[in-house]
């Protein structure tokens, strides 16, 4: 079991006096409440990381003693711990739900913000999908060699938005291959369901490309001749992240 003797029977005595919740650490520490700032004080820590997201704790508790509100920055950073706000992601997340509860009128600084985050998820790869069949994502695997098979490849399809996934291995990595995943697997699952697949983003390399190149007008042709609908095919430099 990968525990002593010793530790079992102490585990087995706190179960049989104290039920599975004696197993639990009990922390015997109590708040010193009166360690903690005022409730004033504190929502006007809160309020303030939401109306200045990208501000760290120093600058905040700068801020916020021009205002009257003394407050050291390590205890701005307490409060955001106890309010989930530690960091600018979380505390852009909280801006967000506040837009969507509340509908307010944003300052320039919550603009700029916001602009900064979507610049930074753009440069790091992350892209914007509606729904299941706005873009799906290709891309070609080599699995591994099998004696008496020789190489096997895994054709892979992905929904960026539901996550779902079809693959289907291979002992070639071809424009056909390629093909043959979106015919076989990928648009009769989703022409079943009555979702029309608008994007396929791959990339310029190898047999993707050449199955774009190549096949792209037959695959269209194909598709709008059996699913009533045609794919818009998008070509990126380098992988990126779903």
């Amino acid at each position: 079991m990968g525990v002593s003797r010793d530790t079992f029977y102490c585990y087995q005595e706190l179960v049989n006096d104290g039920g599975i919740d004696a197993l639990i650490n009990q922390n015997r520490r109590v708040p010193n409440v009166k360690n903690r700032v005022d409730e004033q004080i504190e929502s006007a820590v809160v309020k303030y990381a939401i109306e200045y997201p990208a501000h760290g704790h120093h600058r905040s508790s700068n801020e916020l003693r021009k205002k009257g509100i003394f407050v050291s920055g390590s205890g701005v950073r307490s409060i955001w711990l106890r309010h989930n706000l530690e960091n600018f992601t979380k505390r852009l997340k909280a801006l967000e739900d506040k837009i969507a509860t509340e509908g307010i009128i944003l300052s320039e600084s919550q603009i700029s913000a916001l602009e900064k985050k979507a610049q930074d998820d753009e440069a790091c790869g992350e892209i914007e999908t509606a729904h299941p069949g706005y873009l799906g994502s290709q891309d070609t695997f080599y699995v591994g060699h099998l004696k008496g098979v020789d190489r096997v490849y895994q054709q892979t399809f992905i929904d960026t938005y539901s996550k779902v996934v079809h693959c289907k291995l291979y002992t070639t990595k071809s424009a056909i291959t390629a093909a043959d995943l979106l015919n076989d697997k990928v648009l009769p699952f989703y022409s079943q369901h009555g979702l029309p697949v608008l994007r396929i983003l791959t990339d310029c390399s190898g047999q993707l490309k050449l199955v774009h190149l190549k096949l792209m007008g037959f695959v269209n042709a194909f598709i709008k001749l059996y699913y009533k609908s045609s794919i818009r095919w998008l070509f990126v430099r380098k992988s990126i992240g779903l």
